[in-house]
Formats: C-alpha cells, sequence, structure tokens
C-alpha cells in the first residue's frame, strides 16, 4: 500500500504572496512610485508650501508693503479677543450645518431616481445639472438679479415676502445663502449618489421583491445601506466646501446686514484685503484648515470610515 502524502511546504513558500494575474492570466505588476510623483509635486507645490507659508505668516505682522515682521501670538490672541471672529466661526458651522441638512436628503432622492434608466430620467438630469456648468460668481449675480427688491421676484409678490428685502434681515439673508448652496451644490452630490445607486447589485432588488418588500422598503433596507460609503464622502465635501464659502457671500451679502453673514472666509479677505492686515489673515485662514479637517475627521471617526477596506487596493 502507497501512503499518499502532502509535500509540506516551507515557511518562505507559505507566506510568499500570490501573483496579481490580468483577465488574461498575465502577472500584473503594481504601479511604481513614480506614478505619483506627478500629482505628488503638484500638491506640494500649490497645497503644502502655500500652506507652509500662511502658517509662518500668521505669526508675522504685514501690510503687503513692508518686509513682514514677527509678531509672536499677536494675531491668535488677537482672534481669540474679537468678537466678530467669534460670531463668523459660528456662522460658518452654522451655514455647513444647514448646508448638509437641507443637500443631503435632496441629494440622496435625486441621485437615486435619476439611476434610473430611462430615457425621460435621463433628459430631466441633464437640465438639473446645468448648475454643474455655472461658475459661483455667475449663481451669485444671477440670485442677486432675481431676488432684487425693486426688479425681482419679491418686489411682484410682495403678499408673500413683504417688502421684498429679504437679505436686509439676518434670518432671510441665511435663508438666502443656504437655497443658493442648495440650488448651486445639490447637482454635484446628486451625481455621486446617482454613480453609486447604479452600482448597487440588481440581485440585492430582486430576492427583496421575491421576499415581497416594496419600493420603500428596498430604499431603506438595501439602497440607503449601500449608500453609506457615498454618504460620507459627500458630507465632508459638504463640510469643507461650506466653511470655504466665500465668493456667494460677497456678491450676495457682502457680510450684511452688519456682520450678520460675515462668515470667517468673508471676514479673512476683509482683514487681508481692505485692512491690509495680512498677518491675521493668515491666522484666520489657518483656523478654517484647522477647523475643516477636525470636522472632517470627525465625521470619518464616527462613521467607521477608516475602518473600511478597499477591495480595489493596489490596482
Amino acid at each position: 500500500m502507497v501512503a499518499l502524502t502532502t509535500p509540506v511546504k516551507s515557511e518562505g513558500q507559505r507566506q510568499r504572496p500570490r501573483a496579481d494575474r490580468g483577465p488574461s492570466g498575465h502577472t500584473v505588476a503594481r504601479p511604481g512610485i513614480g506614478w505619483a510623483l506627478p500629482a505628488a509635486l503638484f500638491f506640494t507645490l500649490f497645497a503644502i508650501v502655500p500652506l507652509v507659508l500662511v502658517a509662518v505668516l500668521s505669526f508675522a505682522s504685514w501690510n503687503g508693503l513692508e518686509a513682514p515682521r514677527f509678531a509672536g501670538l499677536d494675531n491668535w490672541t488677537g482672534l481669540l479677543h474679537d468678537p466678530v471672529m467669534i460670531k463668523s466661526l459660528w456662522l460658518s458651522v452654522l451655514l455647513t450645518g444647514l448646508g448638509v441638512v437641507t443637500q443631503t436628503p435632496l441629494s440622496i432622492l435625486l441621485g437615486v431616481w435619476a439611476a434610473g434608466r430611462q430615457r425621460n430620467r435621463a433628459v430631466l438630469s441633464a437640465i438639473f445639472f446645468v448648475p454643474l456648468l455655472l461658475s459661483a460668481t455667475a449663481i451669485s449675480v444671477l440670485w442677486r438679479a432675481l431676488l432684487d427688491p425693486n426688479f425681482g421676484v419679491p418686489a411682484q409678490a410682495r403678499w408673500l415676502f413683504g417688502d421684498g428685502n429679504l437679505l436686509g434681515s439676518r434670518t432671510g439673508a441665511i435663508s438666502v445663502l443656504v437655497l443658493v448652496a442648495t440650488w448651486q451644490f445639490t447637482p454635484f452630490h446628486a451625481l455621486i449618489y446617482q454613480g453609486a445607486a447604479r452600482a448597487v447589485p440588481e440581485v440585492l432588488y430582486q430576492a427583496a421583491a421575491i421576499d415581497g418588500a416594496g419600493r420603500v422598503r428596498r430604499f431603506f433596507h438595501i439602497t440607503l445601506p449601500q449608500l453609506r460609503n457615498s454618504i460620507i464622502t459627500s458630507v465632508i465635501l459638504m463640510v469643507v466646501g461650506g466653511l470655504t464659502t466665500f465668493d456667494t457671500v460677497l456678491i450676495l451679502t457682502q457680510g450684511g446686514p452688519g456682520t450678520d453673514t460675515s462668515i470667517s472666509a468673508y471676514y479673512m479677505y476683509q482683514k487681508a484685503f481692505r485692512e491690509f492686515d495680512f498677518g491675521q489673515g493668515s491666522a484666520i485662514a489657518l483656523l478654517l484648515v484647522v477647523v475643516a479637517t477636525v470636522i472632517s475627521l470627525i465625521v470619518v471617526r464616527i462613521s467607521g470610515y477608516d475602518k473600511m477596506a478597499g477591495t480595489k487596493e493596489g490596482m
């Protein structure tokens, strides 16, 4: 009788990783670090270097003409005791939160709806995505004309808008900023959800239909869980975009009425380019970077996004 034995693999053979193979069966080598050098160089020159210069300038006093002078922590202590700065930071967080609350459900519903393959949905989606083709400046000018209290829509419907000066009160101005941001950025986030919804395996919906699940139940028990990663990504983009919004406030409200819409990015512009205090302007800019980074990390941490493993690693 011949004993059948299995060859024992050595330690090195057991730990040797399997080679990645392409569709044709040939070995596919992972991209080398040279592929990342152009992007890394671009990011270093136009992101890291300016950020370092702003950080250095936040500890200096500079009016843009004379040589910068080291000021220690004067710019930072000045911000801590500046009531307008504290208010502007709170307004930035408020507008960002309102943007997330309004844009997220609208984007999900429109994105999932647009994921359908019917011809009428494709046409309506193309029309709805028109704001993506416009710049923020053009959109702000458009809405400023539409909301003009003398010649715009409020002037023609005073029974609904009262005196028509929506930008003349704090509540009205903030509501207009949220409305314009929702109209401008919802198509972008809906596009993210549209692609994610089309990537959901059809077999999940077929199995749910066999079990008798209706459309609403399939949406909450299949579509939403499958969109989790996209929701986290979209929220992070909203947070970063909301905290750095500037041109819309500059054109629509100019920080008014008074300082009721003077968000941190606009206040940075006032300090640097109107009062020529580039030291404090740099401190505000650096503070915005820190706040946006911290909030994004909190979102990632709470959602558990940092613990998720990709399935396309190395490709």
